[in-house]
Protein backbone atom coordinates (compact mmCIF):
# COMPACT_ATOMS: atom_id res chain seq x y z
CA UNK A 1 0.00 0.00 0.00
CA UNK A 2 1.32 3.42 -0.94
CA UNK A 3 2.14 5.60 2.04
CA UNK A 4 0.26 8.84 2.63
CA UNK A 5 2.63 11.74 1.97
CA UNK A 6 2.27 14.07 4.97
CA UNK A 7 3.71 17.54 5.43
CA UNK A 8 4.01 18.04 9.19
CA UNK A 9 3.89 21.83 9.56
CA UNK A 10 5.80 23.11 12.59
CA UNK A 11 7.12 26.27 14.22
CA UNK A 12 5.17 29.36 13.25
CA UNK A 13 5.59 33.02 14.03
CA UNK A 14 4.13 33.48 17.52
CA UNK A 15 5.83 33.54 20.93
CA UNK A 16 4.70 29.89 21.17
CA UNK A 17 7.06 28.87 18.36
CA UNK A 18 9.45 26.82 20.50
CA UNK A 19 6.60 24.89 22.13
CA UNK A 20 5.12 24.23 18.69
CA UNK A 21 8.46 22.78 17.52
CA UNK A 22 8.50 20.49 20.57
CA UNK A 23 4.91 19.43 19.88
CA UNK A 24 5.72 18.65 16.26
CA UNK A 25 8.79 16.61 17.21
CA UNK A 26 6.70 14.46 19.56
CA UNK A 27 3.99 13.91 16.92
CA UNK A 28 6.58 13.10 14.25
CA UNK A 29 8.04 10.43 16.54
CA UNK A 30 4.58 8.99 17.27
CA UNK A 31 3.34 8.60 13.68
CA UNK A 32 3.38 5.15 12.07
CA UNK A 33 6.07 5.32 9.37
CA UNK A 34 4.65 2.16 7.86
CA UNK A 35 1.56 4.19 6.90
CA UNK A 36 2.96 7.67 6.43
CA UNK A 37 5.83 9.32 4.58
CA UNK A 38 6.38 12.30 6.89
CA UNK A 39 8.27 15.48 5.99
CA UNK A 40 8.65 18.04 8.77
CA UNK A 41 8.48 21.59 7.43
CA UNK A 42 9.40 24.54 9.65
CA UNK A 43 7.40 27.69 8.93
CA UNK A 44 8.86 30.99 10.12
CA UNK A 45 7.43 34.01 8.35
CA UNK A 46 8.34 33.61 4.64
CA UNK A 47 10.89 30.89 5.36
CA UNK A 48 9.20 27.48 4.88
CA UNK A 49 11.90 24.85 4.80
CA UNK A 50 12.68 21.18 5.23
CA UNK A 51 15.97 20.30 6.94
CA UNK A 52 17.61 17.17 5.52
CA UNK A 53 19.47 14.73 7.79
CA UNK A 54 22.77 16.24 6.57
CA UNK A 55 21.66 19.68 7.78
CA UNK A 56 20.96 21.21 4.39
CA UNK A 57 17.71 23.12 4.03
CA UNK A 58 15.29 23.03 1.12
CA UNK A 59 12.57 25.63 0.58
CA UNK A 60 8.90 24.88 -0.06
CA UNK A 61 7.53 26.20 -3.36
CA UNK A 62 4.50 28.10 -2.07
CA UNK A 63 2.97 28.40 -5.53
CA UNK A 64 1.95 24.72 -5.40
CA UNK A 65 3.01 23.53 -1.90
CA UNK A 66 5.73 21.25 -3.21
CA UNK A 67 9.31 20.55 -2.18
CA UNK A 68 12.26 19.76 -4.44
CA UNK A 69 15.15 17.93 -2.78
CA UNK A 70 18.22 16.91 -4.82
CA UNK A 71 16.22 17.46 -8.00
CA UNK A 72 13.35 15.24 -6.82
CA UNK A 73 9.99 16.99 -6.51
CA UNK A 74 7.76 16.02 -3.59
CA UNK A 75 4.05 16.66 -3.50
CA UNK A 76 1.92 16.17 -0.40
CA UNK A 77 -1.41 14.42 0.14
CA UNK A 78 -2.10 15.94 3.54
CA UNK A 79 -0.94 18.60 6.01
CA UNK A 80 -0.65 17.88 9.71
CA UNK A 81 -0.75 21.33 11.32
CA UNK A 82 1.05 21.47 14.69
CA UNK A 83 1.56 25.23 15.00
CA UNK A 84 0.33 27.12 18.07
CA UNK A 85 -0.54 30.76 17.40
CA UNK A 86 -0.13 32.39 13.99
CA UNK A 87 -0.32 31.16 11.23
CA UNK A 88 -1.52 27.77 12.50
CA UNK A 89 -4.39 28.69 14.83
CA UNK A 90 -5.66 31.95 13.34
CA UNK A 91 -6.89 30.55 10.01
CA UNK A 92 -4.18 31.97 7.75
CA UNK A 93 -2.51 28.65 7.01
CA UNK A 94 -5.85 26.88 6.59
CA UNK A 95 -6.90 29.42 3.96
CA UNK A 96 -3.68 28.75 2.02
CA UNK A 97 -4.11 24.97 2.25
CA UNK A 98 -7.72 25.30 1.07
CA UNK A 99 -6.51 27.17 -2.02
CA UNK A 100 -3.89 24.48 -2.64
CA UNK A 101 -6.53 21.74 -2.28
CA UNK A 102 -4.62 20.05 0.56
CA UNK A 103 -6.69 18.46 3.38
CA UNK A 104 -5.41 19.20 6.88
CA UNK A 105 -5.74 18.08 10.48
CA UNK A 106 -7.00 21.18 12.24
CA UNK A 107 -10.13 23.32 12.37
CA UNK A 108 -11.23 25.04 9.17
CA UNK A 109 -10.20 28.60 8.31
CA UNK A 110 -13.53 29.99 9.54
CA UNK A 111 -13.47 27.98 12.77
CA UNK A 112 -9.85 28.98 13.41
CA UNK A 113 -10.62 32.67 12.94
CA UNK A 114 -13.47 32.39 15.45
CA UNK A 115 -11.59 30.42 18.10
CA UNK A 116 -8.32 32.38 17.94
CA UNK A 117 -10.12 35.67 18.58
CA UNK A 118 -11.24 35.63 22.21
CA UNK A 119 -14.06 38.17 21.97
CA UNK A 120 -15.42 36.51 18.82
CA UNK A 121 -15.34 33.13 20.56
CA UNK A 122 -17.28 34.50 23.53
CA UNK A 123 -19.86 36.18 21.30
CA UNK A 124 -20.23 32.98 19.30
CA UNK A 125 -20.82 30.94 22.46
CA UNK A 126 -23.15 33.45 24.12
CA UNK A 127 -26.64 32.03 24.51
CA UNK A 128 -25.44 28.43 24.03
CA UNK A 129 -25.70 27.37 27.67
CA UNK A 130 -22.04 28.10 28.43
CA UNK A 131 -21.16 30.35 31.36
CA UNK A 132 -18.95 33.30 30.38
CA UNK A 133 -17.07 35.84 32.48
CA UNK A 134 -18.07 39.47 31.96
CA UNK A 135 -15.56 41.57 30.04
CA UNK A 136 -14.64 44.97 28.66
CA UNK A 137 -13.22 44.91 25.13
CA UNK A 138 -10.69 47.60 24.18
CA UNK A 139 -8.96 48.56 20.93
CA UNK A 140 -5.63 50.34 20.77
CA UNK A 141 -6.12 54.11 20.93
CA UNK A 142 -9.53 53.95 22.57
CA UNK A 143 -9.99 55.94 25.76
CA UNK A 144 -10.88 53.92 28.83
CA UNK A 145 -11.96 54.74 32.36
CA UNK A 146 -10.02 52.47 34.73
CA UNK A 147 -12.22 53.40 37.69
CA UNK A 148 -15.39 52.56 35.74
CA UNK A 149 -13.98 49.19 34.65
CA UNK A 150 -13.16 48.30 38.25
CA UNK A 151 -16.58 49.47 39.40
CA UNK A 152 -18.32 47.35 36.75
CA UNK A 153 -16.24 44.17 36.97
CA UNK A 154 -14.81 44.27 40.48
CA UNK A 155 -11.39 43.07 41.60
CA UNK A 156 -9.31 41.11 40.93
CA UNK A 157 -9.35 41.30 37.11
CA UNK A 158 -7.58 39.54 34.26
CA UNK A 159 -6.19 41.61 31.39
CA UNK A 160 -5.30 39.65 28.26
CA UNK A 161 -4.56 40.13 24.56
CA UNK A 162 -7.56 39.31 22.38
CA UNK A 163 -5.57 37.04 20.05
CA UNK A 164 -2.68 35.21 21.67
CA UNK A 165 -1.93 31.93 23.39
CA UNK A 166 0.05 30.46 26.29
CA UNK A 167 -0.94 33.42 28.52
CA UNK A 168 1.51 35.83 26.85
CA UNK A 169 0.67 39.37 27.94
CA UNK A 170 -1.84 38.20 30.58
CA UNK A 171 -1.83 39.99 33.94
CA UNK A 172 -3.89 39.46 37.08
CA UNK A 173 -4.80 42.85 38.53
CA UNK A 174 -5.49 43.27 42.26
CA UNK A 175 -5.74 47.05 42.65
CA UNK A 176 -7.05 49.90 40.46
CA UNK A 177 -3.53 51.32 40.29
CA UNK A 178 -2.25 48.15 38.55
CA UNK A 179 -4.78 48.28 35.74
CA UNK A 180 -3.13 50.82 33.35
CA UNK A 181 0.19 48.93 33.35
CA UNK A 182 -1.59 45.62 32.77
CA UNK A 183 -3.49 47.12 29.83
CA UNK A 184 -0.21 48.42 28.39
CA UNK A 185 1.36 44.95 28.73
CA UNK A 186 -1.55 43.35 26.88
CA UNK A 187 -1.43 45.96 24.12
CA UNK A 188 2.28 45.12 23.66
CA UNK A 189 1.05 41.77 22.25
CA UNK A 190 -1.68 43.08 19.94
CA UNK A 191 -4.14 45.84 19.03
CA UNK A 192 -7.15 44.46 20.92
CA UNK A 193 -7.47 43.34 24.54
CA UNK A 194 -10.01 42.04 27.05
CA UNK A 195 -10.39 43.02 30.67
CA UNK A 196 -12.32 40.20 32.34
CA UNK A 197 -13.79 39.67 35.77
CA UNK A 198 -11.88 37.05 37.75
CA UNK A 199 -13.84 33.84 38.33
CA UNK A 200 -12.37 32.11 41.39
CA UNK A 201 -12.17 28.33 41.36
CA UNK A 202 -10.37 25.27 40.02
CA UNK A 203 -9.00 25.24 36.46
CA UNK A 204 -9.94 22.31 34.22
CA UNK A 205 -8.60 21.35 30.79
CA UNK A 206 -10.98 19.29 28.65
CA UNK A 207 -9.64 17.53 25.55
CA UNK A 208 -12.20 16.62 22.90
CA UNK A 209 -12.53 15.33 19.36
CA UNK A 210 -15.46 14.32 17.16
CA UNK A 211 -14.36 11.99 14.38
CA UNK A 212 -16.22 9.49 12.26
CA UNK A 213 -19.42 10.50 14.01
CA UNK A 214 -17.99 9.43 17.39
CA UNK A 215 -17.46 11.73 20.37
CA UNK A 216 -14.11 11.41 22.15
CA UNK A 217 -14.22 13.14 25.53
CA UNK A 218 -10.75 12.86 27.05
CA UNK A 219 -10.24 12.48 30.83
CA UNK A 220 -10.48 15.94 32.38
CA UNK A 221 -7.31 17.46 33.83
CA UNK A 222 -7.25 19.71 36.87
CA UNK A 223 -4.49 22.31 36.59
CA UNK A 224 -3.04 23.56 39.88
CA UNK A 225 -0.45 26.29 39.21
CA UNK A 226 2.13 26.98 41.87
CA UNK A 227 1.99 30.60 40.75
CA UNK A 228 -1.08 32.83 41.03
CA UNK A 229 -2.47 31.63 37.71
CA UNK A 230 -1.57 29.26 34.87
CA UNK A 231 0.79 31.58 32.94
CA UNK A 232 3.49 30.66 30.40
CA UNK A 233 6.05 29.79 33.09
CA UNK A 234 3.56 27.59 34.94
CA UNK A 235 2.57 25.86 31.70
CA UNK A 236 6.03 25.02 30.42
CA UNK A 237 8.42 24.96 33.39
CA UNK A 238 8.72 21.66 35.22
CA UNK A 239 7.47 21.84 38.78
CA UNK A 240 5.57 25.12 38.35
CA UNK A 241 2.18 23.41 38.16
CA UNK A 242 0.51 20.18 39.19
CA UNK A 243 -1.79 18.49 36.69
CA UNK A 244 -4.16 15.78 37.89
CA UNK A 245 -5.66 13.45 35.28
CA UNK A 246 -8.42 12.46 35.72
CA UNK A 247 -9.56 15.36 37.88
CA UNK A 248 -11.15 14.55 41.22
CA UNK A 249 -14.53 16.19 40.59
CA UNK A 250 -18.15 15.32 41.31
CA UNK A 251 -19.96 13.33 38.59
CA UNK A 252 -22.41 16.16 37.98
CA UNK A 253 -19.54 18.66 37.47
CA UNK A 254 -17.85 16.27 35.06
CA UNK A 255 -21.10 15.87 33.13
CA UNK A 256 -21.54 19.64 32.89
CA UNK A 257 -17.94 20.15 31.75
CA UNK A 258 -18.40 17.47 29.09
CA UNK A 259 -21.65 19.05 27.93
CA UNK A 260 -20.14 22.53 27.64
CA UNK A 261 -17.01 21.16 25.94
CA UNK A 262 -19.04 19.43 23.23
CA UNK A 263 -21.28 22.48 22.84
CA UNK A 264 -18.24 24.74 22.35
CA UNK A 265 -16.70 22.28 19.85
CA UNK A 266 -19.88 22.04 17.79
CA UNK A 267 -20.86 25.70 17.99
CA UNK A 268 -17.42 26.81 16.80
CA UNK A 269 -17.49 24.09 14.10
CA UNK A 270 -14.20 22.54 15.22
CA UNK A 271 -12.31 19.64 13.66
CA UNK A 272 -9.51 17.45 14.97
CA UNK A 273 -8.31 17.57 18.56
CA UNK A 274 -9.24 20.62 20.64
CA UNK A 275 -8.81 21.56 24.31
CA UNK A 276 -11.40 23.69 26.08
CA UNK A 277 -10.44 25.25 29.41
CA UNK A 278 -12.79 26.17 32.25
CA UNK A 279 -12.80 27.54 35.79
CA UNK A 280 -15.11 25.63 38.13
CA UNK A 281 -16.38 27.73 41.04
CA UNK A 282 -16.58 26.30 44.58
CA UNK A 283 -20.31 25.81 43.93
CA UNK A 284 -19.48 23.53 40.98
CA UNK A 285 -20.39 25.99 38.20
CA UNK A 286 -18.01 25.88 35.17
CA UNK A 287 -17.04 29.09 33.36
CA UNK A 288 -15.45 29.01 29.91
CA UNK A 289 -11.89 30.40 29.66
CA UNK A 290 -10.76 29.65 26.12
CA UNK A 291 -10.69 27.12 23.30
CA UNK A 292 -7.33 25.90 21.97
CA UNK A 293 -7.83 24.69 18.40
CA UNK A 294 -4.28 23.26 18.17
CA UNK A 295 -3.43 22.36 21.77
CA UNK A 296 0.09 21.64 22.96
CA UNK A 297 1.45 18.19 22.13
CA UNK A 298 4.87 18.41 23.75
CA UNK A 299 5.97 15.91 26.39
CA UNK A 300 4.74 18.22 29.16
CA UNK A 301 1.44 19.18 27.52
CA UNK A 302 -1.99 18.30 28.87
CA UNK A 303 -3.60 16.51 25.92
CA UNK A 304 -0.89 13.82 25.51
CA UNK A 305 -1.31 12.98 29.21
CA UNK A 306 -5.07 12.71 28.73
CA UNK A 307 -4.58 10.47 25.70
CA UNK A 308 -2.38 8.12 27.71
CA UNK A 309 -4.89 8.16 30.58
CA UNK A 310 -7.63 6.86 28.27
CA UNK A 311 -5.40 4.03 27.06
CA UNK A 312 -4.49 5.39 23.65
CA UNK A 313 -1.16 6.35 22.08
CA UNK A 314 -0.56 9.60 20.24
CA UNK A 315 0.03 7.55 17.11
CA UNK A 316 -3.39 5.93 17.44
CA UNK A 317 -5.01 9.31 18.12
CA UNK A 318 -3.54 10.86 14.99
CA UNK A 319 -4.49 7.83 12.91
CA UNK A 320 -8.09 8.74 13.78
CA UNK A 321 -7.54 12.46 13.14
CA UNK A 322 -5.89 11.86 9.78
CA UNK A 323 -8.49 9.35 8.63
CA UNK A 324 -11.38 11.65 9.60
CA UNK A 325 -10.05 14.97 8.28
CA UNK A 326 -8.78 13.47 5.00
CA UNK A 327 -12.36 12.53 4.11
CA UNK A 328 -13.53 16.06 4.78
Amino acid sequence: MEKLKIALLAGGDSPEREIALQSAAQIAAALDRGKYDVTVIDLHRRDWHYTAPDGRQWQVDKTDFSLTVEGERREFDYALVIIHGTPGEDGRLQGYLDMMGIPYSSCSMVSSVITFDKITTKRTLAGRGINLAREVFLRRGEAFDAARIVADLGLPLFVKPNANGSSFGVTKVHTPEELPAAIAAAFAQGDEILVEECIAGREMGCGVMIAGGKEYLFPITEIIPRKEFFDYEAKYTAGRSEEITPADIAPEVKAELNRMTLEAYRTCRCSGVVRVDFIVTPEGRPYFIELNSIPGMSAGSIVPKQVRAMGMTLGELFDIVIDDTRRK
